[in-house]
């Protein structure tokens, strides 16, 4: 269930949740979570393991915790209002094997501001930004742990340089494409802490056929 108005998940997030794996038993954090979608879905695919989802915004973050026990998925995923600053006070360091995020990608002096607030926190970099995303992933995540993100494709000189900043080392790489022709438009990434350099970029996503329709794969991360 999401809000008929304001904010709403987009294939951003099912790319994420479809492209990213899981190892059994993990304890898994998705940053900025809105209404809950990507532990909604991994929590499908991945039984045994735990997840918690953050959210700034307190509406969303009811409507999280709604679609959550609608879901009867109370016992494996819980959800946190707060801003993600705040987090070493909720969880010490390496507290998750896996942090998940679809951060907001447009520096605040940059494009029109969206006058719908959900929107615009979700898309400029107002409460928070890829840099304050990577510098609470890497406290939250052990040597070796991994962060998986979808960012946009223009922006993934800024994402590669600020994840080495932080010590989150750019492990694969997927870039997605709306169609054959296009241009990339995402870019799906794997970085791990305290990591060797050693990026494999592994081959497209193309979600448009030429007719219109979803191609094969993004049929498969639909259903």
């Amino acid at each position: 269930m999401q809000k008929r108005h304001g904010y709403r998940f987009s294939l951003d997030a099912v790319l994420l949740a479809g492209l990213s794996s899981l190892r059994p038993a993990e304890q898994v954090l998705d940053l900025g979570t809105g209404c809950g979608i990507i532990p909604l879905l991994l929590a499908g695919r991945y039984p045994d393991c735990r997840f918690v989802g953050v959210e700034y915004q307190g509406s969303l973050a009811l409507l999280a915790e709604t679609n959550v026990r609608l879901n009867g998925l109370e016992t494996r995923i819980s959800l946190l209002q707060t801003d993600m600053q705040a987090l070493p006070a909720h969880f010490p360091a390496a507290a998750f094997s896996v942090v998940l995020s679809n951060p907001p990608y447009r520096p605040l002096n940059s494009g029109r501001l969206n006058p719908d607030s959900q929107r615009a926190l979700a898309r400029h970099e107002i409460a928070a930004s890829l840099q304050s995303v990577a510098h609470i992933a890497a406290y939250l995540l052990p040597p070796g742990g991994r962060l998986y993100l979808i960012y946009p494709a223009w922006r993934l000189v800024t994402l590669l340089s600020v994840l080495r900043q932080e010590g989150l080392e750019p492990k694969q790489l997927r870039l997605i494409y709306s169609r054959s022709d296009d241009q990339a438009v995402l870019a799906w990434l794997e970085a791990r802490r305290g990591s060797g350099e050693e990026l494999h970029v592994l081959p497209p996503l193309t979600i448009y056929r030429s007719d219109g329709r979803y191609s094969p794969e993004m049929a498969g991360l639909l259903s």
